[in-house]
C-alpha cells in the first residue's frame, strides 16, 4: 500500500513545551494548537500561532491546561521577530524521558542560555569552520517550509519506505527526521522518540530545499507501531545516533514541519 500526505509547519511537538522555539525574552512563539479556556470554561485545542508566557502553568505528564497567551501572532505584524532555542532547564516541560540516555547524567545539571537559532552552540566549532548560518532565522522564514511524505508498505516482507520531499527549509542546514510511536506520548509505558532509520539526518541546499529516504522493517508493529514523523532543524548541526537530541526538545532540536492526527492510522489498521 502506498499514500502520499502533506506536511504541516509547525513549532510545536507536544503540548509541553508548547513551543520548541522562543523569542528574546524566553517565552515561547507558537505555532500548533493553543490549549485555551472557551466560553464554557472547559479546555479545548486551538490551531493558531501566539506567543505563549515561558510562566505558563505545567500539568503532570498527560494532562493539559490553558496557555497563559500574551497576544496572538501573524506573519504581517510579526514576520521579523528573531527565533531563539529555549534555555535549560527547560520551561514548562513534563515529559518522562530525556531525549538522550548517553547524555542522561549530564542533563541534571544542565544550564545553558538561549541563543538566536543561527548562534546556537555548536561542539568543538573553531572560528575557521565557517558556518553556514550567517543571518538570524525570523519566524517569517521559518514559516516558509512545506513538505511532503510518501509511505509505501510491502506487507509481505513487513518493511515501508518513507520519502520526504521539502522546499522552503533554513539553507545550508541540518536536519532529522523523527518517528513518532504510539506509546511515545502514552502516560504508561511511555517510550521515548526515536529516528526514522540510522542515519536520520540530511542537509538543505541554498535555497532550502531538502530530500530524505529511508526503508524501515516492521513499522507498524501492533504493539508499538509509528504513527507519525517529524522534521526537525538542528541547531546544533549534529546527529545524535539512536537518539533525536543531545539535549531536549527545543534546545538543541526544533520541529518545523510534521504530520497531523490521524498521522499514518491507515497503515496500522491495515
Amino acid at each position: 500500500m502506498k499514500k502520499f500526505y502533506k506536511l504541516t509547519l509547525t513549532t510545536q511537538g507536544p503540548s509541553y513545551p508548547p513551543s520548541e522555539v522562543g523569542n528574546n525574552d524566553g517565552d515561547f512563539v507558537v505555532l500548533g494548537l493553543l490549549n485555551e479556556v472557551n466560553n464554557t470554561n472547559t479546555l479545548e485545542k486551538n490551531w493558531g500561532m501566539a506567543l505563549v508566557s515561558k510562566d505558563s502553568p505545567t500539568p503532570t505528564f498527560g494532562e493539559e491546561l490553558p496557555y497563559d497567551i500574551k497576544r496572538m501572532l501573524s506573519i504581517e505584524n510579526d514576520g521579523e521577530m528573531i527565533l531563539y532555542t529555549l534555555a535549560s532547564p527547560l520551561p514548562c516541560n513534563n515529559y518522562p524521558h530525556v531525549a538522550s540516555p548517553f547524555y542522561k547524567k549530564n542533563l541534571c545539571d544542565l544550564t545553558r542560555d538561549s541563543y538566536p537559532l543561527h548562534l546556537a552552540p555548536i561542539s568543538d566549532e573553531t572560528p575557521w569552520n565557517t558556518r553556514q548560518l550567517k543571518k538570524a532565522i525570523t519566524l517569517k522564514q521559518w514559516c516558509k517550509a512545506s513538505g511532503c511524505l510518501t509511505v509505501n508498505h510491502d506487507k509481505k516482507n513487513d518493511t515501508a519506505s518513507f520519502n520526504i520531499e521539502c522546499n522552503g527549509l533554513i539553507p545550508n542546514s541540518l536536519y532529522s527526521v523523527i518517528g513518532l510511536r504510539r506509546n511515545n506520548l502514552a502516560p504508561k509505558n511511555t517510550t521515548r522518540p526515536e529516528p526514522l532509520g540510522i542515519p536520520n539526518v540530511f542537509t538543505s541546499n541554498d535555497i532550502g530545499q531538502g530530500h530524505f529516504s529511508t526503508k524501515i522493517e516492521s513499522p507498524f508493529q501492533r504493539h508499538n507501531p509509528i504513527i507519525s514523523i517529524a522534521i526537525l532543524f538542528m541547531s546544533s548541526q549534529m546527529s545524535y545516533g539512536g537518539a533525536i537530541s543531545g539535549y531536549g526538545l527545543g534546545i538543541d532540536i526544533h520541529v518545523q514541519l510534521k504530520l497531523l492526527p490521524p498521522g499514518l492510522s491507515e497503515f496500522i489498521a491495515s
